[in-house]
């Protein structure tokens, strides 16, 4: 597939590594985890959200956008890279932040939240848990608008048919990198939120015929509704590449026994999944996407999910600043 078609920003200078987690490996025997490092990716402090913000900048630039214009929850990452790239590319950045837990937003809390204030944001438009949080972004574009500013309006999670091109590359670069390392990868582990990074892998994977299963580990949503938002962005995907090999529905797995709560909630296998990546591998997870995603991961293979699969791949999507938010759970557990 050509990518090349398409504008794109470079925000990271090489790939992403892969490495094997010899210590965390050696705990569950039989297996090889491996994890693509895309916490290591560029803008202040990384993340997934980098990749699809390579193509969303610089559809934005050339749309002549002078504000950038997203959405995401306090402790967004999202958010903090969207803010970053705007402030690379000289732009203004406003964000609506949505309350998914009551009062949980505070001016001057630490994480995500210091960082939004450090990097500059224009301005914070909080709104409630289950508001239209669309309709906000439009509003806010809309007077903008009205004092003569070209606003750009990213999505949340830049999950649409321009941010998912960055998973379809991403796709494209670990199966370069696995060639290149000889390692048969047998499935991949990701986060599976606002489809984004989900659905992007998923359609590289099967626009290349790597015939590797794609696991989602769902953080927000039940099963079949995140299903069906992840193949719907692998449609618009397909299309926007003209693949002629493209997801199905059979090809969307999504597992939502690791949520808890609900979306940011804490969990104890989250909690237990972020020290011992922390105290065997020195890696850093975050307790709202991959704290979760790799207790479920680990957990799968104690159920036995992965039998006759001796190689994974767990995609690492960053969000360790939000970690900083979370200090009482963490020092509670002690």
């Amino acid at each position: 597939m050509n990518l090349s078609q398409f504008p794109r920003r470079r925000y990271t200078v090489g790939s992403t590594p892969i490495e094997k987690l010899e210590r965390l490996s050696a705990l569950y025997n039989g297996y090889a985890i491996y994890c693509k490092r895309d916490d290591l990716l560029g803008l202040a402090g990384g993340g997934n959200k980098t990749r699809k913000l390579e193509f969303l900048m610089a559809d934005a630039l050339l749309q002549g956008a002078d504000t950038i214009i997203t959405c995401g929850a306090v402790q967004s990452n999202h958010c903090r890279l969207t803010l970053a790239a705007a402030k690379k590319e000289g732009l203004e950045c406003q964000l609506v932040l949505e309350q998914r837990v009551p009062n949980s937003y505070k001016r001057y809390a630490s994480g995500n939240n210091f960082l939004f204030d450090l990097l500059g944001v224009e301005d914070v438009h909080v709104v409630e848990g289950g508001s239209d949080v669309a309709g906000k972004m439009a509003a806010v574009a809309e007077d903008l608008r009205a004092k003569g500013r070209k606003p750009y309006v990213i999505p949340g999670g830049g999950s649409n048919a321009i941010g998912g091109l960055g998973y379809v590359a991403c796709a494209q670069e670990i199966l370069q990198q696995t060639f290149k390392m000889g390692v048969n990868i047998d499935a991949i582990v990701t986060t599976s939120g606002s489809t984004g990074t989900h659905a992007g892998i998923l359609t590289g994977i099967v626009g290349n015929n790597a015939q590797i299963p794609v696991v989602g580990i769902g953080i927000n949503r039940k099963k079949e509704p995140q299903r069906q938002a992840v193949y719907d962005l692998c449609v618009k995907l397909s299309e926007k590449l003209n693949l002629k090999e493209a997801p199905t529905m059979d090809d969307v797995i999504v597992f939502d026994d690791y949520i808890g709560e609900g979306y940011s909630r804490v969990t104890e296998g989250m909690l237990e999944s972020v020290k011992l990546l922390a105290r065997t591998e020195a890696i850093l997870l975050d307790p709202v996407y991959t704290g979760k995603t790799m207790a479920g991961m680990l957990d799968l293979i104690n159920k036995g999910y992965f039998e006759g699969k001796k190689n994974l791949l767990f995609l690492h999507t960053g969000g360790a600043p939000a970690l900083y938010a979370y200090l009482e759970p963490f020092f509670g557990q002690q």
